[in-house]
């Protein structure tokens, strides 16, 4: 970069120019911060973005696999690229009233999505709500494992007792992008359903959220 005219370096165009006349490759160098001997951070970024298949590829991956097996990209470099893509997929417009609300599957499905997207594993995401639909508190419940189920009804209603809510949604994402609802999905559908009777909650949705879309899961 020491040979790079200063107007032409990034930090330089973005504060003249915006970030959007940057190269996706650019962007990402200013994240990393340095390359190696031999290879400036932009060289080094575009090596990144092409060993794992792209952009979007990329903000998939753990932290802990963006520093293997790469020269140059150790465990601080990871963090932040990790961190820059998290908070893009959280980044919303603020709301227009002091809580969201959630009216319908849709508004379940807008609120849970930043949680959602962009996993290369399964996650369920529960939404607390008070009695008129308002959002309390919006928590990960469990990730993808193997060795329990991945929507504990038990656990669910137990989080939505302790935040104070009186209704709540569930969603969770596919991170095969197919939207269309298992037979487990279902069958979890109905026992929220009518766990949440049995302790006078208002069982309020269940959907399926994918990068491209969602969709509702009904009772089995």
């Amino acid at each position: 970069m020491r040979d790079v005219p200063a107007r032409d370096r990034p930090r330089e165009r973005l504060l003249a120019r915006g970030a959007e006349a940057l190269s996706d490759r650019e962007l990402l160098a200013l994240l990393l911060g340095a390359g190696l001997p031999g290879q400036d951070a932009v060289e080094l970024a575009g090596q990144l973005i092409h060993r794992h298949g792209g952009l979007y590829e990329l903000s998939r991956l753990p932290a802990h696999e963006l520093a293997a097996g790469l020269a140059g990209i150790g465990p601080a470099k990871a963090a932040r690229v990790a961190a820059a893509f998290q908070l893009g997929r959280r980044v919303a417009p603020p709301s227009s009233s002091a809580r969201q609300r959630i009216r319908g599957s849709a508004d379940l499905a807008t609120i849970a999505a930043p949680h959602l997207h962009g996993l290369r594993h399964e996650r369920v995401v529960v939404v607390v709500c008070d009695g008129s639909g308002s959002v309390i508190r919006t928590t990960v419940l469990t990730e993808g494992v193997t060795d329990r189920s991945l929507l504990p009804v038990r656990d669910v209603l137990a989080l939505v007792l302790a935040a104070g809510g009186t209704s709540f949604g569930v969603a969770h994402n596919h991170p095969t992008g197919c939207t269309d609802p298992s037979e487990a999905d279902r069958r979890a559908t109905t026992r929220l359903t009518a766990g949440a009777a049995t302790v006078g909650l208002r069982f309020l949705d269940h959907v399926v959220v994918t990068d491209g879309g969602w969709r509702r899961v009904p009772v089995d």
